[in-house]
């Protein structure tokens, strides 16, 4: 979501605020924007145009320091305008936030009572020239402020009720900016020690180039940086509104910056999905056998303790989940529900301490799996898992146990090998757990292990299909609604599949078990909706077969993902796309691909922005 650089050096560090919000313009963004102490004064430039917009107008106002911070917005409180856009600068009661401003501040998160805040500022000659609540912060520690800068923040910030990560300067103390955390990510950059230079960042890949060596920050810290010195507290939870001096572990962190090169592919989106292969040769790496000390240290006795497995997860990664459910139930024998992060924690559950809490996340930092995972640790479930690509993550750091996928940087918006590395991860907890619960004999263990071993291969020939799905591209991009069906472990393929085509092609696409199309769909079935099958050769394919004349015989138009020894042919308004080869409960991984493939040539025909599409961020860090 929204993306934060700030620092502090001796030397001009405007190049490298601007060359990190390029890093994070992954993320998703709607504005951006510059400031900096130059002069003595505030300078800054923002714009609603993309980051390369913003660095010629800084560079034709001839904006140059040694101290600033930056910003990338995805808006939530007032519209994507320049108004809104960060930073936001406060000058005083009864002054307009303009470019003599006293203080600078850029906010990632969601403050809930900035309403009340602004009409108490409001009262005090506050004046406002934004709808945000991120300027409520800007001039609460304005108010506060008595030339300290560290001091007007730890009294501002606990005013606060939300999530945020904050970097904030201030006109009066050149070379220093200060930082905060609670609920929205913030890392310290140890920069170059002969220019005294420090950093802060909401993601390690603002800074690749700069700095390797990184702090996260953890939940209530504030960080001061100033120049050639830095310094980490916490609020004290002894004492209200006294902060303890702190020191957190330096992290090396190789966040490479060739990872955001395009290379040959059109998009990131492309570039990703043939990234696949090598995303699960590289997850499935070291995998010698089953073993619950795959999942860290203690696992073997927590896979012994618990009978039931809960699933917390949102978007794409909830249907990795509730693919994985199939695998849990059928193949590991223990119960498994599956419950979208941002509503479990907003209703009455029944908590069992005997439950393996399992957290799904591509960032690790997805705002509402954080606070599911919480609450279910709150309610006495403290068997806890992550599956997560991120190894420094906020979710890793709050589970006991995880698996740390391997799918790398994942630039466009639309996830996909992060989604299939998921699945691979979840396989492989299904097997440990089986394992555990001694459901999987040793011959058990050397065939899952082989078929693991040849998803990359088996991938690259899935890939090979694209040529005709590009052909089928050209014909769903007229349309403006599409069904997605499947059967099994396969109707969370449909379900993400559904979702890929809505999220970048913008046309309105569902997903449904085939089985429900008498119960409901099928009076939407016309020649102008495309109906998309997932057709595995399983045990439901006789039962899909049905499905599919039903679609039929209502005139539907049939495009089919189908096994190669299933028996549906191409006919009359039936498309048939074979599959290379049938690949058992592995089947999800590999059927998924060329539902993202026609989701993207879809999108690309339709002349959408496919990395970047409207309305929708990367990391979703706030509720």
């Amino acid at each position: 979501m929204c993306g934060i650089v700030g620092a502090v050096s001796a030397r001009n560090i405007v190049p490298i605020l601007l060359e990190g919000l390029k890093r994070l313009e992954y993320r998703g963004y709607d504005s951006c924007g510059v400031a900096v102490h130059q002069g003595g004064q505030l300078q800054r430039a923002r714009s609603t145009a993309r980051v390369s917009e913003l660095a010629a107008s800084v560079a034709a106002d001839g904006i140059a320091a040694g101290t600033g911070i930056a910003h990338t917005r995805w808006a939530t409180h007032g519209a994507p305008a320049v108004h809104n856009a960060h930073p936001h600068f406060s000058s005083g009661p009864k002054s307009s936030a303009s470019t003599d401003g006293r203080v600078a501040l850029v906010h990632n998160g969601i403050i809930e009572n900035h309403d009340e805040l602004r009409a108490e500022l409001q009262g005090r000659g506050y004046e406002f020239s934004s709808q945000t609540d991120t300027e409520v912060i800007a001039h609460l520690v304005h108010f506060l402020y008595d030339g300290d800068l560290l001091d007007a923040v730890q009294r501002a910030l606990p005013r606060l009720r939300g999530a945020y990560a904050i970097a904030v300067f201030c006109r009066d103390e050149p070379q220093r900016v200060v930082g905060a955390r609670q609920g929205s990510p913030l890392i310290l950059g140890m920069g170059n020690v002969a220019e005294g230079e420090n950093f802060l960042a909401s993601d390690a890949m603002a800074l690749a180039g700069v700095t390797d060596q990184n702090v996260y920050l953890e939940e209530s810290d504030f960080v001061d940086l100033q120049l050639g010195k830095v310094w980490i507290s916490t609020a004290d939870t002894s004492r209200p509104g006294r902060y303890t001096p702190v020191q957190r572990p330096v992290r090396t962190v190789q966040a490479h910056s060739g990872a955001a090169e395009l290379g040959p592919y059109r998009h990131y989106m492309q570039k990703e999905i043939f990234e696949q292969p090598r995303a699960l040769a590289d997850t499935l790496e070291g995998v010698a056998g089953i073993s619950p000390e795959l999942f860290g240290d203690g696992a073997w006795r927590v896979f012994k303790e618990v009978d039931r497995v809960l699933i917390l997860a949102c978007g794409t990664s909830f249907y990795s989940g509730s693919t994985a459910r199939y695998w849990l139930e059928g193949i590991a024998g223990i119960p498994t529900t599956v419950e979208i992060a941002s509503e479990y924690r907003y209703r009455d559950s029944v908590p069992d301490p005997r439950t393996l809490v399992v957290s799904i996340s591509q960032s690790g930092e997805t705002a509402d799996t954080l606070a599911a995972l919480k609450h279910a640790r709150a309610l006495g479930m403290e068997h806890t898992l992550t599956i997560c690509n991120v190894s420094t993550s906020a979710m890793v750091r709050e589970c006991k146990l995880a698996y740390i996928t391997r799918a790398g940087v994942e630039i466009g918006v639309a996830s996909t090998k992060a989604f299939t590395t998921q699945l691979a991860g979840l396989y492989l907890l299904t097997l440990a757990l089986a394992q555990a619960r001694g459901c999987l004999s040793d011959a058990q263990e050397a065939a899952e292990l082989k078929a693991l071993r040849h998803l990359p291969l088996a991938l690259q020939a899935v890939l090979a299909l694209e040529p005709q799905v590009i052909a089928w591209s050209e014909d769903f991009a007229r349309k403006e609604n599409a069904l997605f069906l499947g059967r099994g472990l396969h109707y969370p393929i449909a379900l993400e599949g559904a979702l890929k085509l809505k999220e970048i092609s913008y046309i309105h696409a569902e997903a449904y078990p085939a089985g429900e199309l008498k119960h409901g769909p099928l009076a939407l079935v016309t020649a102008d909706m495309p109906v998309v099958t997932v057709a595995p050769n399983d045990a439901l394919l006789e039962k899909l077969k049905s499905n599919l004349q039903e679609v039929r015989a209502r005139g539907g138009e049939l495009y089919v993902f189908a096994d190669a020894d299933t028996h549906i042919d191409s006919g009359p308004g039936v498309h048939v796309i074979r599959m290379p080869e049938h690949y058992g409960a592995l089947s999800p991984i590999l059927h998924v691909v060329p539902l993202q493939l026609l989701a993207y040539h879809t999108a690309c025909a339709r002349g959408t922005d496919v990395d970047k599409p409207r309305n929708l961020a990367k990391s979703v860090t706030v509720e």
